[in-house]
């Protein structure tokens, strides 16, 4: 069989609707025919909270005048899981890849991007671990990390992982983050009260990526 290229494309600090536009028009090619290499965009997004499948509206602690004072939109999604929130000093991926083509199954796939996100916080120094009744990735089992939600279309996946950086953990105490009540939420920075650069961080993740997945 043909071996399947990917193209990576560092979108840098975008506004979801953005991304997510270019990510449907990416799978909308693949579908179609039009391109035939997978594409991983990795990026920051502005401040921004996103609601999946499972709604989330009811998980918002605050008023959405309140979000609208602060200038930070609610939006609908496609990707699995309930509501989260986006900001800058958050790395994302959002992998869109034919897995049906590389015969991954969905289960699998969202395990290895949550094993990307322990790799890469191993090498910062953090411990994460692995939670069997929620994804994500949680430090010391009550702080969560980083976040998984997917949606495939056709057998190609998109939407991916966050990990939290260094972005300002605020905005998540006006939410119940993934529709679990009493969740707090950390970052790597908070684990060990130094900076750390998202270029590195960009650069782990996406050299894990690779080494569990072969993408």
């Amino acid at each position: 069989m043909k071996p399947i290229t990917v193209q990576k494309i560092d979108l840098n600090l975008i506004d979801y609707i953005e991304a997510f536009e270019i990510q449907k028009k990416i799978v909308s090619d693949m579908i179609n025919g039009n391109i035939e290499h997978d594409t991983i965009l990795i990026l920051e997004h502005h401040p921004v909270f996103t609601l999946g499948k499972r709604g989330g509206r009811d998980n918002l602690i605050v008023s959405e005048e309140f979000l609208k004072s602060r200038d930070i939109a609610i939006i609908q999604t496609e990707r699995g899981g309930n509501i989260t929130y986006h900001g800058p000093g958050q790395v994302v991926i959002y992998p869109i890849v034919n897995i049906e083509k590389r015969r991954l199954g969905v289960s699998d796939f969202v395990c290895s991007l949550e094993k990307t996100m322990i790799r890469t916080a191993s090498d910062f120094g953090v411990t994460a671990v692995t939670d069997s009744k929620n994804n994500g990735v949680w430090v010391k089992s009550y702080s969560k990390l980083g976040s998984v939600g997917l949606s495939i279309k056709r057998g190609i996946s998109f939407h991916g992982l966050a990990l939290n950086v260094n972005l300002d953990l605020t905005p998540f105490s006006w939410i119940n983050p993934c529709g679990m009540a009493n969740v707090a939420m950390t970052s790597l920075e908070n684990e060990i009260k130094q900076h750390i650069e998202i270029k590195r961080v960009k650069e782990k993740l996406l050299y894990h990526f690779k080494e569990i997945t072969g993408i």
